[in-house]
């Protein structure tokens, strides 16, 4: 995104919560990667409009991106998974002491093969190795709910989507976008909001 409308949006997007502000303080100190405020304010609304039962993160770092979601949810759960455990005990002292734990479960391992374990999922956020983006969505595609939603970060990587870069992280989200897009079980996508957010809605 141009530096400047980005700089407008988060000027427009003034928080006040102070678990959202010391997550994006620990992010910016540790150079950790996480979806950001601009994107966290989307998944909130996302969650409220499509009310799910059940989300399932793939990757989820120290739970800044479920904690937007959590925020919203009414009756329903996350389920977070990383492969760290340092990062899901984080995670797990956030929910607690925001009085979220209700909402979550936490889960260290490989994401997709713990995702494989959850039925009628209906937000399923994938924000892990970018090689890894269609293999998740070809796996999991059983396990999603109808009318599921499917919102994955990085979806533009940097502007490498646009250009001729063969690397394999490049590669992955290109043959991602593409077969979402391709599919005609889906209605994608792409904002191109920080580093793009791919939504696609699953037509039944």
């Amino acid at each position: 995104m141009d530096p400047k409308i980005n700089e407008y949006l988060m000027k427009l997007a003034r928080e006040d919560d102070k678990y959202i502000l010391e997550m994006e303080r620990t992010a910016s100190e540790k150079n950790f990667p996480i979806v950001e405020r601009l994107v966290g304010r989307l998944l909130f609304v996302l969650t409220k409009l499509k009310r799910p039962k059940l989300i399932v993160e793939l990757g989820s770092g120290f739970g800044y991106s479920a904690y937007w979601f959590a925020k919203a949810l009414q009756n329903g759960k996350i389920v977070l998974t990383d492969y760290r455990k340092e990062n899901i005990q984080n995670a797990e002292r956030l929910f607690l002491e925001t009085g979220l734990i209700r909402k979550a479960v936490f889960r260290v391992g490989e994401a997709m093969d713990i995702a494989k374990e959850y039925k009628d999922i209906d937000i399923l956020f994938i924000d892990i190795e970018k090689h890894q983006y269609l293999e998740a969505i070809q796996t999991l595609l059983p396990n999603l709910n109808r009318n599921a939603l499917i919102i994955a970060d990085n979806s533009l990587w940097y502007g490498k989507v646009a250009k001729n870069i063969r690397d394999r992280e490049t590669l992955g989200i290109k043959k991602f976008n593409k077969y979402l897009f391709e599919s005609q079980d889906f209605i994608t996508m792409i904002l191109p909001l920080r580093d793009g957010v791919l939504i696609a809605y699953k037509l039944s």
